[in-house]
């Protein structure tokens, strides 16, 4: 008896512990730049639940076993754990497909096409830069490769994210003549099809290298294979304490693509 009370205190510690970490580094985003997305969202609502979980364990196991008593308990339980079950399983399935797209490297001198994010006023935001960073490096190491700098305006923008895209280049050494503007887009999808237009429009390298972070290159590679593009990944490395939310908001933006029709 004493033995399984110890088990079960290192289980709830455990359990604890991983949803008060797990709430940590979400609300980290929302509290430092108040991000709120339906990733951290989510998460956070999944963190709170474990840890309530935990705390009150004893109470809560008395009650499902009080459920699994009737049929409709039983059920419910039963789908509940199906749907876990399936969640961990999806979970495990989008992690791999996203570490293997942002290892398929791009051809030689490939055209780089830079998904535009969030810019605040003039200013990109973290994960902008993170991109154009990315890109500054691509472009130095394939002197020889051009880039098409994607995104438009947004209603509280001051300018394009193409064109922050643009002067962040420029500054940081890369020939203007390189860089090509795409500045009518306003998502993933339509970063890669007007991206691409631009590119035949202008004769450009046809296969090309998509410079997004490392969570969104699956996604953009799903469209891109769906447009038919020859494509492969240059990806920027997220902020530690960006990563868990933008990973959680990427997992319901990749069931979002794989359930589209087309």
């Amino acid at each position: 008896m004493k033995l399984q009370k110890m088990i079960a205190g290192s289980v709830r510690l455990f359990l604890f512990l991983t949803g008060a970490a797990g709430f940590a580094g979400l609300v980290l985003p929302l509290i430092k730049r108040r991000i709120l997305n339906i990733g951290n969202a989510a998460g956070l609502t999944a963190c709170t639940l474990l840890m309530f979980y935990a705390l009150f364990m004893p109470y809560c196991n008395r009650q499902l076993a009080k459920w699994w008593q009737h049929r409709t308990g039983r059920i419910v339980l039963g789908l509940a754990g199906i749907g876990i079950l399936t969640g961990i399983v999806l979970v495990i399935v989008i992690s791999v497909c996203m570490i293997r797209a942002a290892h398929t490297k791009p051809v030689r001198n490939a055209t780089a096409v830079v998904l535009g994010c969030r810019v605040y006023g003039e200013r990109p935001s973290l994960i902008l830069t993170e991109r154009m960073d990315a890109a500054v490096s691509y472009l130095n190491e394939y002197p020889d490769a051009v880039c098409v700098a994607s995104g438009g305006q947004g209603q509280d923008e001051d300018i394009s994210e193409a064109e922050c895209i643009y002067r962040y280049l420029v500054e940081n050494g890369i020939n203007p003549q390189r860089i090509y503007l795409e500045d009518q887009s306003t998502s993933t999808r339509e970063n890669l099809v007007f991206s691409y237009k631009l590119i035949q429009e202008k004769g450009l390298p046809g296969e090309i290298a998509i410079v997004t972070n490392e969570f969104h290159e699956y996604r953009a590679g799903v469209i891109a294979d769906r447009l038919g593009l020859s494509f492969g990944a240059v990806p920027a490395k997220t902020a530690g304490w960006l990563f868990p939310t933008y990973y959680a908001r990427e997992l319901f933006g990749v069931l979002y693509e794989w359930c589209k029709i087309s």
